[in-house]
């Protein structure tokens, strides 16, 4: 059924790059949703009012949540797609993530309402009746859920999209939440036990924790999450694959929402090599970014002495009292600058994320080490970085 909508409504669908198609996978998932959600809620509700059952009420308007969940999905879609423009340079596309994380509250506030109901329940519980037919409506809601959460997972995927995924995750509880809801039901037929509290607050905390996954996987592309590893490689290894680069360093990915990244990155090459031929070389490296990984890509160069046994073996002394510090710490953009009476080591030194190193003491630290350690008259200038080693 999936690949029969998208093979009716999607326009050149393997071209999941193109902005206007990923839009379109997006407003189609987000119609699927509504029609599905609206059809489940009314025949959860009607199920609800003839048995008396909180625990199907509560399903019920989980479903309607989800209508409305799939309504802002397709209106951020919608948002996301538009060009850049005066205000907005940069795009639209962090739109999806707002409508995401909007989802992920109404989930949220869905679920803590449908906990109150349950517990009033469980305190003072009511007799519920059954109906053969709120048998059926549970039993067809589980595999329509399914296959919503089969669906959504799909175009997640097809398009990256945390929303869609987000929104597949829910899918799956909703699955889980109503065999719940379906389970207590046949308890009261089999052995006469009322469990519709007890149940509703089971539905509800499946609800709460979909919501709290959803903000998590919404808020961080927002908040500006560290970029995707596999990512960082490529991106590492075809910059290094052109002979004139000998090292990269400080790879920044700045996330504009799907398929609008902008990506900066120091690139050492030798110091003795043409400007002009340097620049051209950058400039069809950023080309080739943009071909390859759909990033804008902005490329500082950093000269190196490469040819100078002196720099060279400086530099290895220096490295070899940083790692001998910290295996985690590294440099870059080392140099040097000889005096008559003293002469300078100057470096950046990389502090990765979560070490607890109070920076001016590290700092102090590899001076003193340098000042004392290496032979000669050195003293180290040191400019601190953080972040990770790429």
């Amino acid at each position: 059924m999936t690949n029969l909508l998208i093979s009716l409504f999607i326009k050149n669908k393997d071209h999941v790059e193109d902005s206007n198609v990923r839009n379109a996978y997006g407003k189609m998932a987000g119609i699927v949703g509504i029609m599905c959600n609206l059809f489940l809620f009314a025949g959860k509700f009607f199920a609800g009012v003839i048995t008396g059952a909180i625990s199907i009420t509560a399903d019920a308007f989980n479903n309607l949540s989800d209508a409305a969940s799939s309504i802002i999905t397709l209106v951020g879609f919608d948002m996301a797609g538009k060009p850049a423009d005066k205000d907005h340079p940069f795009g639209h596309g962090r739109m999806e993530y707002v409508s995401g994380l909007v989802v992920s509250l109404l989930i949220l506030m869905m679920g803590v309402e449908l906990f109150k109901s349950s517990v009033e329940k469980v305190l003072h519980p009511e007799v519920i009746s059954e109906q053969w037919i709120s048998y059926m409506i549970l039993v067809v809601s589980i595999f329509v859920k399914f296959w919503m959460y089969m669906f959504n997972r799909s175009i997640g995927w097809k398009i990256h999209s945390e929303t869609m995924k987000a929104t597949a995750s829910d899918s799956l509880n909703d699955c889980v939440s109503t065999a719940a809801v379906f389970g207590g039901m046949l308890i009261f037929h089999y052995f006469h036990l009322n469990v519709d509290g007890v149940v509703g607050i089971v539905v509800a905390c499946f609800v709460l924790w979909g919501g709290y996954e959803s903000v998590r996987d919404t808020l961080n592309p927002l908040l500006g999450e560290s970029p995707d590893p596999e990512l960082v490689t490529k991106i590492k290894e075809m910059v290094l694959r052109h002979e004139m680069v000998i090292g990269v360093h400080d790879i920044v990915v700045h996330d504009y929402g799907p398929g609008r990244r902008i990506v900066s990155l120091h690139a050492e090459v030798p110091a003795t090599e043409n400007i002009m031929e340097v620049h051209d070389v950058m400039d069809h490296i950023e080309m080739r970014l943009m071909e390859e990984y759909h990033c804008e890509a902005t490329i500082h160069m950093d000269p190196v002495v490469t040819n100078d046994e002196e720099v060279t073996e400086t530099k290895k002394e220096v490295q070899d009292l940083v790692k001998g510090y910290d295996p985690d710490l590294s440099i870059h953009d080392f140099r040097m600058v000889k005096g008559p009476t003293h002469t300078n080591v100057i470096f950046d030194l990389l502090i990765p994320y979560g070490k607890k190193y109070q920076q001016e003491k590290v700092v102090e630290d590899i001076k003193k080490k340098v000042k004392e350690e290496m032979p000669g008259n050195h003293y180290a200038v040191i400019r601190v970085d953080r972040g990770e080693q790429y």
